[in-house]
């Protein structure tokens, strides 16, 4: 598939050099005259729209840069050149990918909790039960209403007929038992 190119053959010489100049007008034009012909031979080349993208920018960039330092001779063969790089990268994507190990679905079992893991939950789950339950009814109360259902201290104060500030001290002294006896329980059984 060919494109007209907008520009005549001088043209291109003259934008090769004057993006060796520095001119950053120069690189938009060689962007936007090029960028739709280098992602339909991407696309082509590897059939991802995606990764067509990116090597346009790949391919642009290295363009620009090898223009900045003069590594193309002859201005007349810009398209050339640029056709030739885009080549160049989409052959070496596509090389990396087929030297890439082919992505491999994970066993079903690897998802699952083993029984050990599922035997821990359940003992964490009953040790916090059992600590809660030597909790007041007002504190464990505090504590859901806090950490379940996420209420503020001002809407749990308001709730239960409190101050804000004894709330927060509630709940703060709660949690510090709740820690302290789970962490008695650890230590007597070890």
């Amino acid at each position: 598939m060919r494109f007209p190119l907008a520009t005549s053959v001088a043209e291109l010489r003259s934008l090769a050099e004057r993006i060796r100049q520095g001119d950053a007008s120069a690189e938009t034009e060689l962007v936007s005259e090029f960028t739709r012909r280098i992602f339909v031979m991407a696309v082509v080349r590897t059939h991802d729209r995606e990764a067509a993208r990116e090597l346009v920018q790949d391919v642009l960039m290295a363009v620009i840069g090898a223009l900045r330092k003069g590594q193309l001779q002859d201005g007349d063969k810009l398209c050339g050149f640029i056709h030739g790089t885009a080549r160049n990268l989409i052959n070496n994507r596509l090389r990396s990918e087929a030297q890439r190990p082919p992505l491999e679905p994970l066993p079903e079992d690897l998802a699952q909790p083993s029984l050990v893991e599922q035997l821990e939950d359940a003992e964490r789950v009953r040790q916090v039960h059992e600590t809660l339950e030597r909790l007041g009814q007002e504190d464990r109360r505090i504590l859901w209403m806090t950490l379940v259902e996420g209420c503020k201290p001002g809407e749990i104060a308001a709730a239960l007929g409190l101050t804000s500030e004894v709330v927060r001290t509630r709940k703060l002294r709660a949690l510090k038992k709740v820690a302290d006896l789970i962490r008695k329980k650890k230590m007597s059984q070890t």
